[in-house]
């Protein structure tokens, strides 16, 4: 059954088929990433100074995820955002490894590892969405 998001995308997970196609065609890095809740470290993405107009889409779904416009420069090592695309696009999850207690988020469509979200983001939410590159790819505005 097809859900339907506002922005006008489907949040159906992906068949078996079409998702081991998918995971096929990530690195090694990606799959520990997005598959296995892995961190990059800090400074090495390729998408951190991306000053580009477009969307950030999932690595391994393609669903849309952030707007370039909501990119900013956070100091952290991280591509960071202070507003998804669609809301429902992104989903958190608890996050108690590493002695902390964060929110980890994860696509909404395929559950892949996108990074975490916290509460010293600038306005107007006040949000930080700290991604990691290799759950990423960008899409350019024509």
């Amino acid at each position: 059954m097809s859900r339907t998001t506002p922005s006008g995308h489907d949040l159906s997970p992906l068949d078996a088929a079409e998702l081991a196609r998918r995971v096929a065609d990530l690195s090694d890095e990606e799959r520990r990433v997005i598959l296995h809740q892995g961190t990059e470290p800090p400074f090495c993405g390729g998408l951190l100074t991306n000053k580009a107009s477009g969307v950030y889409h999932c690595r391994l779904c393609d669903l849309p995820l952030f707007r370039s416009s909501a990119k900013f420069e956070s100091g952290t090592g991280w591509p960071s955002f202070y507003q998804t695309y669609d809301p429902l696009h992104v989903r958190t999850v608890r996050d108690v490894s590493h002695g902390m207690i964060r929110d980890e988020i994860r696509c909404a469509r395929c559950d892949g590892h996108l990074g975490h979200v916290f509460d010293d983001g600038p306005p107007p939410t006040g949000q930080r969405y700290c991604l990691n590159s290799a759950s990423l790819s960008f899409v350019a505005d024509p």
